[in-house]
């Protein structure tokens, strides 16, 4: 089942968020390698050609778990949750109902 993961920001994380992005990054790419990611990414404070300029507000992932549990766990040991970066993390279930193009062979069916 898919899984909605959002995230709210501490008000000027940005320091650490760009400390641990990196590791951030890489949980983000073992999802996509095991063909579970279905997208992510930051929400910046508001429309600017420069993010970093603004600050973010949260984050947001889409992707397959077995399980509440086994997408809430994953979602609590995000290093953006243990280093301070996120004050709120949310996980809900989520149906892909409409898709922009068919699932691909990396994109789980449900």
């Amino acid at each position: 089942m898919y899984f909605v993961i959002l995230a709210t920001d501490q008000p000027d994380s940005l320091p650490q968020r760009l400390a641990y992005r990196a590791e951030h990054r890489a949980r983000l790419d073992d999802l996509l390698q095991e063909g579970r990611l279905i997208t992510a990414g930051p929400m910046p404070s508001e429309h600017h050609p420069d993010p970093l300029v603004l600050n973010f507000r949260g984050s947001m992932i889409i992707a397959a778990f077995p399980d509440f549990i086994t997408a809430q766990t994953w979602a609590n040991a995000d290093p953006y949750v243990l280093n301070g970066v996120y004050a709120e993390v949310s996980v809900t279930p989520y149906l892909a109902t409409y898709w922009a193009s068919p699932p691909s062979e990396s994109q789980p069916k449900v």
